[in-house]
């Protein structure tokens, strides 16, 4: 555990409790925390996650700037993605991971290449769908955190582990107030 985990590890918690609440705001936080979480994750040779630091760092800024052009009383309308979308996202996904993972476990000495392997993966699509606005997010969300408290407590990142069972908990109340927001729009 380290200082830098720790500062890290704060902002995250800011971060996701805006995004909960549909708060253009989470974006600073997010930015915050991807910056330091990258220098912590290429520490303990969670490469992916490293690399996917990099990652969620532009596309915090995207977010943030078109999270600001669909404000409305300080939030933003969500939406679903749909059965057919779902199937697709699903696919690309579990085709990446599978391809991503591979490539770790022969060309890196990366600690677990599949199963951060699959956490970033599964985060770069709940990243993208949240940064568009579909509810579904949350449920790759859920699945990420339930493999990241696992992976990063075995990686000796016992505040990063229970930053992300935290994470989970707001998964979860973010999929029932984003469902709320999206029934009450339709």
């Amino acid at each position: 555990m380290s200082a830098l985990e720790i500062i890290a590890a704060l902002l995250g918690l800011a971060n996701v409790a805006l995004l909960v609440r549909r708060s253009v705001w989470n974006y600073p936080f997010g930015i915050a925390m991807v910056s330091l979480y990258a220098v912590v994750f290429y520490g303990t040779q969670l490469y992916s996650d490293a690399l996917l630091q990099i990652f969620f760092l532009v596309l915090n800024i995207y977010g943030w700037i078109s999270w600001r052009r669909v404000q409305q009383h300080h939030t933003v309308p969500v939406r679903w993605m749909g059965l057919r979308g779902n199937a697709v996202v699903l696919a690309v996904t579990a085709v990446l991971w599978f391809l991503w993972s591979s490539a770790m476990h022969r060309f890196t000495d990366a600690a677990a290449p599949y199963v951060d392997g699959a956490v970033a993966c599964l985060s770069v699509t709940g990243q993208l769908l949240m940064v568009r606005r579909f509810v579904e997010n949350w449920l790759y969300w859920i699945v990420v955190n339930v493999l990241a408290v696992g992976l990063f407590w075995w990686r000796d990142l016992p505040v990063t582990s229970a930053l992300y069972t935290v994470f989970l908990g707001l998964a979860i109340a973010g999929l029932i107030q984003w469902r709320r927001a999206a029934g009450a729009a339709a």
